[in-house]
């Protein structure tokens, strides 16, 4: 007999980004068009064809942690947290007034804790080959330690690992989250993503592979999707956190309720390493079974957050796929909120699906800024949003994510109602 699945909603939501430590601070620049992006403070770039990221501002480890705490945890765990902590407040959750063994966490990341492991191996060169490991080395750099991290703060005993997907991550983690509550495996899940990867090991791996943007002389403008003269994504850092739960535990708590998540699609390119099909057929093939999850007409989407990158391949392909998806829609609404982002990696489909719920709730459609001049060929058929946010009541909004290796996630938020 096949159970009924259960609605899912999100309650909760956290971030710690390029943009700002809190949801209302990340939405308030988001809205105004500012740029998260500058030069590089991180490490010396003097070596390096890359000079610029989206790095994160301000954030303290004490505001979340004991003094030595701070040293067990890689600082894309510390993110995780600080994010989760956030959506957790925002959720209203009293965790003596739930059942804790219906409580799970699921948590995306794609490169992990990719500093902590590049500080461990520099420093056992140093020392001469001396095998002095730090005995926190492989639990502050293994990509589930979030997950783990943030159970053992709030003693919750569901379901609990982490998905890696390089930059579909945390966008795949929400995926399984809502699957998991619709099969009624879990109450609350916390979900999201985390990535801390401004670090010499991650920005001269991507120089190498050429997909990092070069335009250091104008670091906020350097994110530019769709451009013609787009050069390669900027790198980004920061985290994401969503709480989502069935729609009955949400009612029985009293939570607020600032969206449903109605549809889900995941797909691969099947086709390269790094690149995108040409014709964007993973990416096609991730939002129609979206749509088909969520039992509706991509004519009812009102809003795509892109995945658009600002790389000259990513971008094209995913264009194509929503050319040959939408057709002619210019009242559709397509934003590329990694012009302003920089790119999140593992990260970005969190903080990505904060900006379509956000987008749900204000009626205002987020802008691509950067961009100046778009090929014909998509602005006549497609609204980018270009240069300033707009007004715009919308019902469904749409969330892509593709990652290295062809993976494709497609998310589908819908406004509330009873």
């Amino acid at each position: 007999m096949l159970k009924e699945l259960n609605r899912v909603v999100v309650t909760g939501m956290g971030a710690i980004t390029p943009l700002g430590n809190s949801v209302n601070q990340f939405w308030s620049n988001i809205v105004a068009g500012k740029s998260g992006v500058n030069l590089i403070t991180k490490f010396d770039t003097t070596h390096f064809k890359t000079k610029i990221a989206a790095e994160i501002k301000g954030f303290s480890p004490s505001d979340y942690f004991e003094k030595n705490e701070v040293r067990k945890y890689d600082l894309f765990t510390q993110y995780a947290v600080a994010a989760s902590d956030e959506a957790i407040r925002h959720a209203g959750i009293d965790f003596d007034k739930v059942n804790r063994a219906r409580v799970g966490v699921i948590w995306g990341s794609g490169n992990g804790g990719i500093q902590t492991f590049q500080e461990q191996i520099l420093e056992y060169f140093a020392n001469n080959k001396q095998p002095r490991f730090n005995p926190y080395f492989i639990p502050k750099m293994i990509a589930d330690i979030p997950s783990g991290v943030i159970s053992i703060r709030h003693g919750l005993h569901g379901l609990n690992f982490s998905t890696v997907s390089a930059c579909a991550s945390s966008n795949n983690a929400i995926i399984d989250a809502c699957n998991y509550i619709r099969l009624g495996r879990a109450d609350l899940i916390i979900t999201g993503g985390s990535e801390a990867p401004i670090n010499e090991a991650s920005v001269g791996g991507f120089n190498a592979s050429r997909a990092l943007s070069i335009n250091n002389k104008s670091p906020e403008a350097a994110s530019r999707p769709f451009d013609r003269k787009r050069d390669g994504f900027v790198i980004g850092e920061g985290a994401g956190a969503l709480v989502i739960e069935s729609l009955t535990s949400a009612q029985e708590r009293g939570a607020p309720i600032f969206a449903e998540i109605v549809g889900t699609g995941m797909a691969a390119d099947a086709y390269h390493l790094t690149g995108t099909h040409p014709e964007g057929e993973g990416a096609y093939l991730g939002m129609v079974d979206a749509l088909n999850d969520a039992e509706i007409g991509p004519e009812m989407i009102e809003y795509v957050n892109a995945h658009a990158t600002s790389t000259p391949m990513g971008d094209d392909s995913e264009l194509k796929a929503m050319k040959r998806l939408f057709s002619i829609r210019k009242d559709l609404h397509i934003s590329a909120t990694k012009s302003m982002t920089g790119h999140l990696l593992g990260a970005a489909g969190a903080i990505e699906a904060i900006i379509c719920i956000k987008a749900i709730e204000s009626g205002i459609v987020p802008a691509t800024i950067n961009t100046q001049e778009v090929d014909e060929t998509y602005t006549d058929f497609l609204n980018l949003t270009l240069g300033k946010s707009v007004k715009k009541e919308i019902k469904y909004a749409m969330n892509n994510t593709f990652g290295f290796g062809g993976h494709i996630a497609t998310s589908i938020f819908k406004k509330y109602s009873d």
